[in-house]
């Protein structure tokens, strides 16, 4: 993703999909979907990539509707998977995951990043560890696991330890997800093409 200015304006945040998420009634993480988008997003191959109008099938069977609402919710739903798809893809490895910000408690943030843990280790779960990966990656996938089976009922709280533990651990399941979108797109940093714009430790 372009780091301009109206790239910056038009990005898709975390409150933009919970607001929607709301607003049909669904108490869902978008987070923990978000965790599950972009893993498939990282083992897809042009020819094995889920399609646009499927992607907004999948999701409105969570927000517990056929269809959205309207034009301007169903842009935000296939905005916020071409965003994901293309900071993927970007060389200059800007991906972010969709979690809340700093407006949000530490323990708030925390329990987030262990739902996107958990939706990303559930479609590796599904599809299986390759043995071609890096042992370095297997092992980073491993503890992305770990991540989501993290207990936070207590011991996380608003301090700085908390704090730089959480950053910790947010720098790891962003980079695991970019390496593993590497290894399975090697030499290729620019995979997909705009088809989504006509359909996008705790203490």
């Amino acid at each position: 993703m372009n780091n301009d200015s109206s790239s910056a304006e038009n990005a898709i945040e975390f409150s933009d999909i919970a607001d929607l998420f709301l607003r049909y009634g669904s108490l869902s993480s978008p987070s923990f979907f978000d965790g599950r988008m972009v893993a498939s997003l990282t083992l897809a191959t042009d020819d094995q990539d889920t399609a646009s109008d499927e992607w907004l099938q999948e999701i409105c069977a969570v927000l517990g509707v056929e269809q959205p609402h309207d034009r301007e919710d169903a842009e935000v739903l296939l905005g916020w998977r071409s965003q994901a798809r293309h900071q993927l893809a970007d060389e200059e490895m800007d991906f972010e995951p969709l979690l809340p910000d700093e407006l949000f408690s530490v323990p708030e943030r925390a329990q987030s990043l262990k739902m996107w843990a958990l939706g990303f280790s559930e479609v590796i779960d599904e599809f299986g560890i390759d043995d071609s990966w890096s042992a370095p990656l297997r092992e980073a996938i491993e503890a992305m696991a770990e991540i989501g089976a993290l207990d936070l009922d207590e011991g996380v709280t608003d301090d700085s330890e908390s704090e730089d533990d959480l950053l910790a651990l947010y720098e790891h399941v962003r980079v695991t997800a970019l390496t593993l979108y590497l290894e399975c797109h090697p030499g290729n940093p620019r995979v997909y093409k705009d088809d989504d714009q006509s359909s996008s430790q705790l203490h």
